[in-house]
């Protein structure tokens, strides 16, 4: 048939129904089949942290040979399976099996069992104590089987790496078994988070309001079919290239940095990713905004395209003279900033102090921070692998 043939098919309400039926049906089938896949994805993750503990265990790795291992894998990995096997993420992968107790609880109990001490009205801290035991029942290795794997990991990975920056377990549970019940997008997740819900919730005298009003998607939560289908981790999984703009590249960057920092050690906590502050009439966005514990102090990262300018170091200042007017505590010490300047060939890192003297800033802050150089070939690296995604 041609297209002329084609444009004289009269429309009507009939054929618009099945337009609508047809659209929609592909966009579930769709859907359903990004969830499977990417439950499949964790299994297979899951799995192999699994083996690279037990690998570990059994004497031939030793924790001063963990470093040279991931480094070896990763290599090997990605020479023979393609992207998505850096250190960083193997990393992950090992961190995911650790942190993450497989159980056969089935999720309507692990929910009811998680809101168990939100409903009991205890305080948010006693919760944690009481509640740690949440997963007890005995641990099951996930198979490749489609099902099996998304009764196990019915949230995408997106979702879990997100959740393993949850340093508490039951707040982590928590999350879990709310995203799951409520079919929360990694967005709306990420806010949740990013907004202590399970805190604000533990502590609230109307809980059961509280976890309604939670379940409430905003606008800015909602994601497409496509942007499921290009999430970089699926593209990962199955050696796909993929297109990011450059937008897309930062934010891909930022995720990275943030989990590169977290878990350099337990000094750093997650506070804001994107954190929006109003200067006079002007807005900005403050890239990534974590807390130190040991210095006590807010540390604000700006990631900028381009050589260093006196501009950026401005723009930070203002940035730090609101933190320290409006988000930092009465017994906290003053923010300080950390710039990254460059491109996918290089990044300058520098620091500002907003005030702090020179000697106590190399004596006191210096030795607790990451080393500017680790920093530099670590955003290097992420931003060659980025662009090599887009080839």
């Amino acid at each position: 048939m041609s297209k002329d043939q084609i444009s004289k098919i009269p429309p009507s309400g009939d054929y618009g129904s099945l337009i609508d039926g047809i659209g929609a049906l592909l966009e579930q089938s769709r859907r359903q089949a990004v969830r499977a896949v990417n439950s499949l994805l964790t299994a297979t993750y899951w799995e192999i942290g699994r083996r690279i503990v037990e690998f570990e265990q059994g004497g031939e790795a030793r924790a001063e040979y963990g470093e040279e291992l991931m480094l070896k894998l990763s290599a090997d990995l990605t020479a023979h399976y393609g992207r998505g096997f850096s250190r960083p993420s193997l990393q992950r992968m090992r961190t995911f099996y650790l942190e993450w107790e497989i159980c056969s609880t089935p999720s309507s109990k692990l929910t009811a069992r998680a809101r168990a001490g939100l409903n009991s009205g205890t305080p948010s801290e006693e919760i944690f104590q009481t509640t740690a035991g949440i997963s007890d029942s005995s641990p099951v290795v996930p198979d490749t089987n489609t099902i099996s794997a998304l009764a196990l990991f019915p949230l995408s990975w997106s979702h879990y790496v997100r959740l393993l920056s949850v340093d508490k377990p039951v707040a982590r549970v928590f999350y879990e078994s709310e995203a799951i019940r409520g079919g929360w997008s990694v967005r709306q997740l990420d806010r949740q988070i990013s907004t202590q819900f399970f805190e604000r919730t533990a502590k609230s005298k109307r809980q059961e309001a509280m976890l309604a009003r939670g379940q409430k998607a905003l606008p800015e939560d909602a994601t497409s079919v496509d942007e499921e289908i290009r999430d970089p981790y699926l593209l990962e999984f199955l050696n796909l290239k993929d297109e990011y703009s450059e937008y897309e590249m930062e934010e891909a960057l930022i995720r990275h940095l943030e989990w590169f920092l977290l878990e350099m050690g337990p000094n750093f906590t997650f506070v804001a990713r994107q954190k929006r502050i109003r200067v006079g009439s002007a807005w900005y966005r403050i890239d990534l905004l974590l807390y130190h514990r040991v210095l006590r102090c807010l540390v604000l990262i700006d990631l900028k395209r381009g050589a260093f300018t006196h501009a950026d170091a401005g723009q930070m200042n203002l940035y730090l003279n609101y933190a320290k007017e409006h988000l930092t505590l009465p017994d906290e010490n003053d923010p300080i900033g950390i710039i990254l300047c460059g491109d996918r060939d290089d990044t300058v890192v520098k620091y500002a102090t907003a005030g702090i003297q020179t000697q106590v800033f190399a004596s006191k802050y210096l030795t607790e921070l990451p080393d500017a150089e680790t920093l530099r070939r670590e955003v290097v690296a992420t931003r060659k692998a980025l662009a090599e995604r887009i080839k």
